[in-house]
């Protein structure tokens, strides 16, 4: 028997850390994700404590700056994917350093008021969509498929990281100083990230336009597994695909695959409950518990401990255990762990530290959650659809948070707060139901890969039809 020569066999991944332009890519999305969660403490808890905004005022806030995930997800992925994606998240991180900046010198000159909340909550959370949509789309451009995992899991310990000091340093900052200095800090973060992205050197290619392929139909007749039986889908010049041709496939694409519906149905459930919660427990923790600034921000920075633990064994648990068991398992321990919440009393020690014990618990296990769902979806996506793959699933699966925001400041004004944290919680557990009912429960260790197509299944160009 021959063996394969040497030179056949697959070279082994080179480590990301020796890449100086993924270290850069790195560097910058951990800014800019510490800048964004800076900004999300800080513009609701100025609203409360400095404003005293009340539930319905505080809802409003909350859904103005999420209603760019229903506006403009669909249209990001279709500009990320004919653009390169380091220039979208470069020229976002320097509008939303420019756009904190003016919130810090209104703020100074008492300009800040609700109205002024809003614009700078929609500016802010427009480029935050523009800029999560590309990034997404960056790493697939930048590494192998084999690295995929790694280098989301890298990425994802980054955003924990953020996790851990926005929240406490924004919560710091509004509380000892004021909310214009905690402003000007976030507008910093971005600016660090535009200068550190900016430095990356690697040319990137725009991916060429191909068609979507969803899963063949259960019933077809099988296909012989000879190369010459598969062909890669007809690709048309970019130019031939006009921006709502493009959302058009990237809805085709997604609603034809199992797994990816899957998501989308669990993220909205998910969303939806979480914006509610997250709403009522912005308000519960100052007013029921009596927390200050400060120590509302430490509460929510545990959540970042636990992410940067999620996302170490996200880099580890599915090639053990499968992806299925993972997704399922982490969300109903994840999103459990804040049905806690509404049984603490008062502002005592113990109050605090089962606090974080909550937000560490569901730090980790969201984050577990969240990194394996990126990777199911980077590896079924071919690479010219990462951009509207990613958009269409933040579309479909966030564009419920702003509605959450409204409930959530609609059930702690009319059910009071404690109560509606805890209807508001429970809803979270909507998506670990739907997920065991689906595809993605039966993952296993290894991921799927992107579909290619029979020869005779083209029939018309990139209007290829099919169901899971």
């Amino acid at each position: 028997m021959r063996l394969p020569s040497s030179s056949s066999r697959p070279s082994p991944s080179p480590s990301l850390w020796r890449d100086t332009d993924f270290r850069r890519l790195w560097a910058g999305q951990t800014a800019s994700q510490l800048g964004e969660h800076t900004t999300l403490v800080v513009l609701p808890l100025f609203a409360v404590l400095t404003l005293d905004a009340g539930a319905g005022q505080l809802g409003v806030l909350r859904a103005v700056g999420q209603a760019p995930i229903l506006l403009l997800s669909l249209l990001a992925g279709a500009w990320v994917d004919r653009w390169r994606a380091r220039t979208v998240m470069v020229l976002t991180d320097a509008a939303r350093a420019v756009a904190l900046g003016a919130a810090a010198v209104a703020g100074v000159l008492g300009l800040l008021g609700l109205p002024a909340l809003f614009v700078v909550a929609f500016t802010v959370g427009a480029l935050s969509v523009l800029f999560d949509v590309a990034y997404q789309a960056s790493l697939v451009r930048m590494v192998r498929r084999d690295q995929l995992v790694r280098g989301n899991s890298a990425l994802e310990g980054s955003r924990s990281a953020a996790q851990i000091g926005g929240p406490a340093l924004g919560g710091a900052l509004v509380s000892l100083l004021s909310a214009p200095v905690a402003a000007a800090a976030g507008a910093l973060f971005f600016a660090v990230s535009f200068v550190s992205l900016r430095r990356i050197r690697r040319p990137e290619s725009v991916p060429e336009h191909v068609a979507p392929v969803p899963e063949r139909p259960k019933h077809a007749a099988p296909v012989p597994e000879r190369p010459d039986h598969l062909v890669p889908v007809p690709e048309l010049p970019e130019h031939a695909a006009p921006v709502r041709g493009r959302i058009r496939e990237g809805l085709r694409f997604v609603a034809g695959n199992a797994w990816l519906r899957a998501v989308c149905l669990a993220s909205a459930a998910f969303q939806l409950s979480f914006a509610a919660t997250m709403t009522v427990y912005l308000l519960f923790l100052p007013r029921e518990l009596h927390l200050t600034g400060a120590t509302v921000g430490l509460a929510l920075a545990a959540t970042g401990p636990g992410a940067l633990l999620g996302s170490v064994l996200a880099a580890r648990l599915p090639g053990r255990l499968g992806h299925g068991v993972v997704l399922v398992s982490a969300a109903v321990l994840g999103n459990g762990a804040l049905l806690c919440v509404p049984a603490l009393h008062g502002s005592s020690t113990a109050t605090i530290l089962a606090l974080l014990a909550v937000n560490l618990a569901f730090g980790t296990f969201s984050q577990l959650v969240n990194v394996t769902v990126m990777s199911v979806r980077q590896a079924v996506t071919p690479d010219g659809m990462q951009g509207r793959a990613a958009a269409t699933i933040t579309f479909l699966g966030m564009g419920f948070t702003p509605l959450g925001s409204l409930l959530g400041g609609l059930l702690a004004r009319e059910w009071g707060l404690r109560t509606g944290l805890l209807v508001a919680a429970a809803g979270m557990m909507l998506s670990p139901v739907l997920m065991a009912a689906s595809p993605l429960a039966r993952l296993g260790r290894v991921l799927p890969v992107p579909r290619k197509v029979p020869r005779n299944a083209l029939d018309s160009g990139s209007r290829i039809r099919g169901t899971s």
